[in-house]
């Protein structure tokens, strides 16, 4: 504001300057005018004067005063000295400045054949310039009595209403930090009230979202220490003792070569061809738990086709039915194993807890407003999912794995009328033509 002052007082000053220095030429052109008309009139009665010269010097003597010209008769044996102002008050560099000099202008006085000599008149702009220097004082002086309070109360009215925006940048910092605990408070002009409400829902949402992360987190150790745990489990159970049985047949097979008996030979190789085959189907199951075989290869429809033959295999009282949509062939490896663990989550349970004469499985896209939405569902007829029982860790995960992903998992459970296993998940793009088959 003080710059726009300075370049306001600049522009103002500068017309000033200009309208000043046409104020002076035009005062001073009106005063000789004037002068010449009264001199004029004043020399055409001169033919009938008894004493030209006395007249002559009482009409020189008429303009002593006048702010604008001096007046003065030479050219005769007696001089009449010049009248005229004061010198001017204003300082040198502001006459300079308005820059209007000084003009001469000589008047020849004639009677008849007789010459009285020349009246010259010179304009004296110092006294216009004075009164212009006095004035523009004056104004400075009110334009300053007025500006710089003006300012200096705009600069703490402003300093006073935008003081907590420094606290908001300093919220702001300890949020950046992770501090989201962090809340401004007191009263504010309304813009910034809002403002500070804006801030502290933001701050609770990122203090929400913190909190969940930190659960999501813990959450996701307890299941990657489940999921060790477990395959530990199947090493030291399964795996181990076919390792074990088929060290003591290497064994008993070197010993036989030893001693040069081949006969035992070819049943100790039998049993060790056995432990690897056992020791292959269990090596597969568990990495079909780390990753989906088939998936890959074979394509998301194919492998939750292959989730209910593997079922039906073992169960074939229960009726499958298993509708995919039947574009795209895939959604993309992160949604497709998603899909694919949600179904052998919801077929396991469902399998191994409700026991239920029916099994429908439902992998469609669906148009919304805002794009298009996966969804997924396992729908059983069994007895449902009792209070004691709830919901397990498997589904927990699954659970966690569709919110990361934007969506929602749900699962709506009535005693003796089965279980429903939804997750909705968004995509885009998605044709929402759906394909059933009979798995």
């Amino acid at each position: 504001m003080a710059l726009v002052f300075a370049a306001s007082l600049a522009l103002g000053g500068t017309v000033a300057w200009l309208d000043a220095a046409r104020s002076v030429e035009a005062e001073l052109r009106a005063a000789v005018a004037v002068a010449q008309q009264t001199i004029a009139a004043e020399t055409a009665f001169l033919a009938r004067s008894a004493d030209p010269p006395q007249d002559l010097a009482r009409l020189v003597a008429s303009f002593r005063g006048n702010r604008h010209l001096r007046v003065s008769l030479s050219g005769t044996t007696t001089e009449t000295l010049a009248t005229g102002p004061a010198p001017s008050a204003a300082p040198s560099w502001f006459v300079r400045l308005i820059g209007v000099p000084p003009r001469t202008l000589s008047l020849p006085v004639r009677v008849g054949d007789r010459s009285y000599g020349d009246i010259t008149i010179e304009t004296v702009p110092d006294n216009e310039i004075a009164e212009i220097w006095s004035e523009f004082g004056d104004s400075l002086l009110v334009l300053a009595l007025f500006s710089l309070p003006t300012i200096l109360l705009i600069y703490v009215v402003i300093g006073r209403a935008l003081r907590p925006l420094g606290r908001l940048a300093g919220a702001l910092g300890r949020i950046g930090e992770g501090d989201y605990s962090v809340r401004l408070e007191g009263r504010l002009p309304p813009e910034l009230s809002r403002l500070r409400d804006s801030f502290n829902r933001t701050a609770g949402q990122l203090a929400g979202m913190a909190a969940e992360n930190r659960r999501l987190n813990e959450q996701l150790l307890s299941l990657q220490q489940q999921e060790r745990s477990e395959l530990a489990r199947d090493l030291h159970d399964d795996v181990g003792p076919f390792l074990f049985a088929i060290n003591i047949d290497a064994a008993n097979i070197a010993r036989h070569l030893r001693e040069g008996r081949l006969a035992p030979i070819a049943g100790h190789a039998a049993g060790i061809a056995e432990a690897v085959r056992h020791l292959q189907q269990q090596v597969k199951g568990m990495l079909a738990r780390l990753r989906p075989i088939g998936l890959a290869e074979l394509g998301l429809a194919a492998a939750i086709g292959n989730l209910a033959e593997f079922w039906r295999r073992r169960h074939p009282d229960i009726a499958y039915c298993v509708a995919i949509s039947a574009e795209p062939t895939s959604f993309g490896e992160l949604i497709d194993t998603t899909i694919y663990r949600i179904v052998q989550e919801g077929l396991s349970n469902a399998v191994r807890h409700s026991r239920p004469s029916a099994i429908e499985v439902g992998v469609l896209v669906e148009a919304t407003g805002d794009g298009e939405t996966l969804v997924v569902t396992v729908t059983d007829d069994g007895s449902g999912m009792t209070e004691d029982r709830g919901i397990g860790y498997g589904l927990l995960g699954m659970s966690e794995r569709v919110k990361a992903m934007g969506g929602a998992l749900t699962v709506a459970s009535e005693t003796g009328r089965g279980v429903t296993l939804t997750a909705r998940i968004p995509v885009v793009g998605r044709d929402a033509a759906a394909l059933a088959f009979s798995a």
